[in-house]
């Protein structure tokens, strides 16, 4: 039988989602928008429901569910726009139904600008330590473009508010690419980013697909949301690249293909999702992964409002047969433990994936792997192995070589 190293002790991590907007940005791609009050209270009563029944879910589908909690993400969308009622309310119910670590990470996704003082206070008393901040960009005209409603004054003053509140643990999101984006603005950003000594930053290249109104522009060669002064795909690469050098000269270093920290300041929950740790969401598209003897249970919520909000607990997927539920086995968790465990720098070490898939399992990969090493996007050192500067750029093509089963 398979060993699970170090998965008996696994503590919980819980996703909210909050899919409310004051605008949407013209690069999103995510299942979120700008709905009325009204929508919003509603909502959270949806997610307080199905939080109370997710041991009842989770039996339906012979999960493992585990009680012990040490990180908690309000994602979005702008978690931040919750009232402190409503942010009681859920903060209330998960600690009725788990066992909240005092130790806990708790973050918010927040829009600088977009966070009262009655809902920061309500987020305080709730735990919250960590705030992640959706800047895009410190370039006012470049926010602007995208439809960002802060500017880089906001910006500044909201990590100076939130350090003056005791939260220290901050993150910087940031995109290359944007519409009009040089070099030199590119760099401001980066650079305004590290004078701010925020400990961790997160670094994204701007996807193009026809899931965002920008990205559709860009791919039909259109003109709309500043789609023609999109930088090229060389550009957008060269400035990633630019910026993990920048990043690392400054003592941030990177963990993740898009994450960066200062010793001690790596975010504890995003490190679930690439280590196959368990979690569990709750809210509009959330996502959830849970143990069930020697597989791995995957399931979703719905991406639209009124079907999340429509369903009861009761009526919540929980047979592996329906599409949003899918038992994973050996050969579906091995594909997923490379291109997870790759994402990080630190790699995957041989052995571990020895002793929970087998001999056999490495030996399918060997002969891509050293072609790869070969290539000079992967290094190998006695067990680990990882991906270099190169690899990482070119992340997808390596998984793709990876994940081919042999005929």
């Amino acid at each position: 039988m398979r060993e699970r190293i170090g998965k008996m002790t696994e503590a919980l991590g819980v996703y909210i989602s909050v899919p409310f907007c004051r605008a949407k940005c013209t690069y999103c791609n995510f299942a979120s928008g700008v709905f009325g009050a009204e929508r919003m209270d509603a909502y959270v009563d949806r997610v307080c429901a199905e939080i109370a029944g997710v041991g009842r879910r989770a039996a339906g589908m012979r999960a493992d569910l585990p009680r012990h909690v040490d990180s908690v993400y309000l994602g979005g969308g702008t978690p931040s726009l919750l009232a402190a009622e409503q942010v009681k309310r859920m903060f209330a119910v998960v600690r009725a139904e788990f066992t909240v670590a005092d130790n806990s990470e708790i973050t918010l996704e927040c829009a600088p600008g977009q966070l009262d003082g009655a809902t920061l206070d309500a987020l305080l008393q709730a735990g919250m330590n960590r705030v992640s901040f959706g800047v895009q960009s410190f370039v006012d005209a470049e926010a602007r473009a995208v439809g960002r409603l802060h500017t880089r004054e906001v910006c500044l003053d909201e990590i100076a508010r939130l350090r003056r509140a005791g939260v220290e643990d901050i993150n910087v999101d940031l995109i290359a690419g944007l519409p009009g984006q040089t070099p030199a603005s590119w760099r401001e950003s980066v650079d305004l980013a590290i004078q701010t000594s925020v400990p961790h930053v997160s670094v994204y290249m701007l996807e193009v697909d026809e899931d965002s109104r920008l990205g559709r522009e860009v791919l039909a060669a259109g003109a709309r949301y500043g789609a023609a002064a999109v930088p090229a795909e060389d550009a957008i690469a060269e400035s990633y690249a630019a910026a993990c050098e920048w990043l690392e000269s400054a003592g941030v270093r990177q963990y993740e293909i898009s994450n960066f920290a200062r010793e001690g300041h790596r975010s504890r929950h995003n490190t679930k999702y690439w280590r196959r740790e368990p979690y569990v969401g709750f809210g509009l598209d959330a996502h959830s992964m849970l143990r069930s003897g020697t597989d791995v249970v995957r399931f979703a919520n719905p991406e639209e409002l009124d079907t999340y909000i429509a369903k009861t607990p009761a009526t919540l997927p929980i047979l592996s047969a329906q599409p949003e539920a899918e038992r994973i086995g050996t050969q579906g968790q091995f594909e997923e433990a490379m291109f997870l465990g790759l994402r990080m720098n630190d790699g995957l070490s041989l052995e571990q994936l020895r002793c929970e898939f087998g001999s056999a399992a490495l030996e399918t990969i060997r002969e891509p792997m050293g072609e790869i090493c070969e290539a000079g996007l992967m290094e190998c050192d006695g067990d680990r192995v990882w991906l270099t500067a190169r690899g990482r750029m070119a992340s997808n093509e390596v998984f793709n070589r990876l994940l081919v089963v042999p005929a």
